[in-house]
C-alpha cells in the first residue's frame, strides 16, 4: 500500500506542475508588444550623444510641431539647423545667436 499511495503522490505532483506552469505562463506572462511597423521606426525626436551624453545632432519636432534637424559642432560653439518651416531653411550660427550663413 505505501508504494502505491507513493506512486499516487509523484503522479499528482507531476500533474500538478505540469498544469501549474502551463497557466503561469499564460496568465502571469507580460504582454507582448506589437511592432509598429516592420520597416519602421516612430518617434518625435531622435538624437545623436557623443561619449559625454551631450546631443550633437538631432532630428525632431518642436512644440509648434515644425522638423528641424540640428548639428552641433564638438565645442558646442556653432550649430547648423536645417528646417523647411523657418524662413531660413539653412542656418549656421554661432554661441551668442549670431547668424554667420544662411540660406532661404
Amino acid at each position: 500500500m505505501m508504494q502505491k499511495q507513493l506512486l499516487l503522490l509523484c503522479a499528482a505532483a507531476f500533474l500538478g506542475g505540469t498544469v501549474g506552469g502551463v497557466l503561469s505562463t499564460q496568465l502571469l506572462s507580460p504582454m507582448s508588444v506589437d511592432a509598429q511597423k516592420t520597416n519602421g521606426v516612430h518617434a518625435e525626436e531622435f538624437l545623436l550623444l557623443d561619449a559625454k551624453g551631450k546631443a550633437r545632432a538631432g532630428l525632431g519636432l518642436d512644440a509648434n510641431g515644425e522638423v528641424g534637424l540640428v548639428l552641433r559642432s564638438k565645442d558646442g560653439s556653432r550649430t547648423l539647423t536645417l528646417s523647411p518651416d523657418d524662413p531660413s531653411v539653412i542656418k549656421l550660427v554661432e554661441r551668442g545667436g549670431r547668424i554667420l550663413w544662411g540660406a532661404p
